[in-house]
């Protein structure tokens, strides 16, 4: 994964750098009494008409009025991924509304995934050095280097391609 302290420019919509460490801490999905905290205050900041639940538009609007993170707000799939991963995480839920809306306990889930689905958005767009939102077998091995510095461990980057590329293409 990208490092929390890294600064890097994001292509695709975003001229500036990302402050992997500002978005770190404003997402607080650790287990600390002072994340719990921080996170009962934003589910009631975020959940604007207060029925308990959070919808996608709330979550949209959150990131980028409470929150204030511009470049996760611009980045409308990651946030449409996980909020959909997030949603779905307490399927035994007895909550009316839950089947389309995050509740309190995938509140947690829903701020790790997505600082996770926008770390991987990221890394898939300095891949994607043509911007056809596809990568090819090219992109890929010219980024080997690059993945192993995420923590990709691979020996073989064609053949693990090859694996990957199920429908050429």
């Amino acid at each position: 994964p990208m490092k929390s302290a890294a600064k890097s420019s994001f292509r695709r919509g975003r001229t500036g750098a990302i402050d992997w460490a500002l978005i770190a801490e404003r997402l607080p999905y650790g287990r600390s009494k002072v994340e719990q905290e921080r996170r009962k205050e934003l589910f009631s900041l975020i959940d604007v008409n207060g029925n308990g639940y959070i919808s996608l538009a709330e979550t949209d609007k959150g990131l980028r009025d409470i929150l204030k993170l511009e470049e996760i707000f611009d980045c409308k799939p990651a946030i449409m991924r996980a909020f959909q991963a997030a949603k779905d995480a307490h399927k035994n839920s007895k909550a009316r509304l839950g089947a389309d809306f995050v509740t309190k306990p995938e509140f947690r889930i829903l701020l790790e995934y997505l600082r996770l689905y926008f770390e991987l958005f990221v890394m898939f767009d300095r891949m994607d050095d043509d911007n056809d939102r596809r990568i090819n077998e090219a992109e890929f091995l010219a980024h080997a280097k690059q993945l192993k510095t995420w923590g990709v461990k691979c020996t073989d980057f064609a053949a693990e391609f090859k694996k990957m590329d199920t429908n050429s293409g």
